[in-house]
């Protein structure tokens, strides 16, 4: 289906503007509904060269992501449009959450929506998969790891930010990926090792418990077939600690992303994960 994107305004962030397209407008300040939910969108100057879909926390929403300018900014500058779906609202509670734990209620199937939001934006913004990085902080980063696990293919890469799988992690995952997880060294609401939310002991099996972020690299590595556990590149320059594997299967990425910071977004992240994206 044809198009028109038309200028409507400029919105308060630097640079973006609301479109209009076909007969439907959606941006900052007025929801893209979708089956089983919605989604914000911000957008730069012109046409985007492609998106960067960021899934919110626990308790916050897609409003939430918007409200974070440097990031915001920093992906709108580069040209990439920001896509921000909703969770759905906790009950006694204003801000949403991901129901994504296989051993948990699932409000809904919350891959299958992130699957629509992105089906939506292609649709109407013109966009192709191939351009769309799936990212998310905290829980979100756990519901961007879930989506790379079991529908690898459904974006062109990946990367979570201090969240990854909870326990029991997965046994295997559905194919290679192209991912880059940053953590904070010294995050202590999601430990690189994982806590328990609720229950006693980390490895009961009926515990709610995060799981080990270095395990779940190891997942990453055996599903890009990576041929030692070892890192082919390790960089310690900077603001970031990188490991990196290189012998893997052909098409496949692998990026490991360290800061001696907490359960944050650190600054520069959405410059350093878009240089990656771009050199795919």
């Amino acid at each position: 289906m044809t198009q028109t994107k038309t200028t409507l305004a400029a919105m308060t962030l630097a640079g973006v503007a609301l479109f209009a397209t076909g007969a439907s407008a959606c941006g900052p300040d007025s929801a893209c509904p979708v089956e089983g939910g919605e989604y914000l969108v911000a957008l730069p100057d012109g046409p985007p060269k492609g998106a960067v879909m960021f899934i919110h926390g626990y308790g916050s929403s897609a409003a939430g992501v918007l409200r974070n300018s440097g990031m915001i900014n920093a992906i709108l500058e580069r040209g990439y449009m920001l896509v921000a779906p909703n969770g759905l609202t906790m009950e006694g509670r204003n801000g949403g959450n991901w129901s994504f734990h296989p051993q948990r209620y699932q409000r809904r199937d919350e891959v299958a929506f992130i699957h629509t939001v992105k089906d939506d934006v292609i649709e109407r913004f013109g966009i192709t998969q191939e351009d769309i990085l799936l990212s998310g902080f905290s829980i979100g980063g756990s519901m961007a790891s879930y989506v790379a696990c079991q529908t690898p293919d459904a974006f062109h890469a990946y990367a979570p930010v201090g969240g990854s799988f909870w326990r029991p992690h997965p046994t295997t995952c559905e194919g290679d990926v192209r991912l880059f997880h940053t953590h904070g060294w010294n995050d202590g609401t999601v430990p690189l090792e994982g806590r328990v939310i609720r229950g006693e002991d980390i490895n009961d099996i009926g515990a709610f418990a995060q799981g080990d972020v270095f395990h779940a690299m190891d997942i990453w590595r055996q599903s890009n077939d990576c041929i030692h556990a070892k890192a082919d590149r390790m960089k310690t320059e900077g603001a970031y600690w990188i490991r990196g594997w290189d012998r893997c299967v052909p098409g496949s990425s692998l990026e490991f992303a360290l800061f001696p910071g907490g359960h944050v977004i650190p600054a520069g992240w959405s410059d350093m994960v878009l240089d990656w994206f771009e050199s795919l």
